[in-house]
């Protein structure tokens, strides 16, 4: 399946110039220059360690580069669905209420929820596969219920770009072939989605693109280019642990950008 070209009034591409990100102005991801055409359906994949949620939080605009700049992604709405959503099971909520925070770019703080928001609620429900769960609290989900739930929400959300870190960790393969299947609904409606995923036979089967990382670009572009044994072992020898007292991430003058698959 391949990506959806852009068209008038389409989405920009989302391109990373010279992109370098850290933790006070130690690397994680050193230089990485990509374009992400709109309706993109692209995997990140890497070692432990290689930057890759570091990178989608950047892209969710919750880390600042320390060189380099995202373009494409200002005026967008950004759907993003972090590793731990870090929601606190024990708070009393409804599974109807934690949906319809997906709403929240339509209502705001103190809008109110109409009965198309409660349709649309219950159509996103049915959509994973929840129907008949919005009055429980979110404390009686298992793992894949929640995950379904999340999901849910980000379809409320209608965002362009939906943002995914490790989607599938610790949920049932009929929750993660569920879940798949929206991911090809929305790349099929033109929706830009990255996932960080390590299941590289996933990967292989669903995603048309990868990038691979090892703190640096190791290669990018076509899932069966990337993904080959050379590259792998290759990021496997560029992994390094997190340093406390490595250099300051010194700028480069120029970085070739990466359309193809790089060596």
């Amino acid at each position: 399946m391949q990506a959806i070209p852009a068209t008038l009034g389409s989405p920009p591409a989302i391109a990373l110039r010279n992109l370098t990100l850290g933790y006070e102005r130690h690397p994680a991801v050193h230089h990485l220059s990509i374009t992400i055409d709109p309706g993109s359906l692209m995997a990140v994949v890497g070692p432990n360690g290689a930057g890759k949620s570091t990178l989608v939080k950047a892209l969710a605009g919750q880390l600042r580069p320390i060189e380099g700049w995202v373009e494409g992604l200002a005026h967008q709405r950004v759907a993003w669905l972090p590793q731990h959503s870090g929601i606190d099971r024990s708070f009393p909520i409804s599974v109807q209420e934690l949906v319809m925070l997906g709403l929240w770019h339509e209502v705001g703080a103190l809008g109110r929820f109409t009965v198309a928001h409660r349709a649309a609620c219950h159509e996103a429900l049915g959509a994973v596969g929840l129907l008949g769960f919005g009055q429980r609290g979110i404390d009686t989900l298992s793992g894949g219920q929640m995950q379904r739930a999340l999901f849910a929400r980000l379809i409320l959300q209608d965002a362009p770009v939906v943002l995914l870190d490790e989607p599938f960790a610790a949920v049932d393969q009929r929750t993660t072939d569920d879940l798949l299947a929206l991911l090809h609904r929305w790349h099929a409606q033109g929706k830009t989605v990255v996932a960080v995923l390590h299941d590289l036979a996933q990967v292989r089967a669903h995603f048309p693109l990868t990038l691979l990382l090892a703190r640096e670009p190791v290669a990018w572009g076509a899932t069966a280019e990337v993904l080959t044994d050379s590259h792998w072992q290759r990021a496997l020898r560029m992994q390094e642990p997190f340093d406390d007292d490595a250099p300051l991430c010194a700028p480069v003058a120029s970085h070739a950008h990466i359309h193809g698959v790089s060596a």
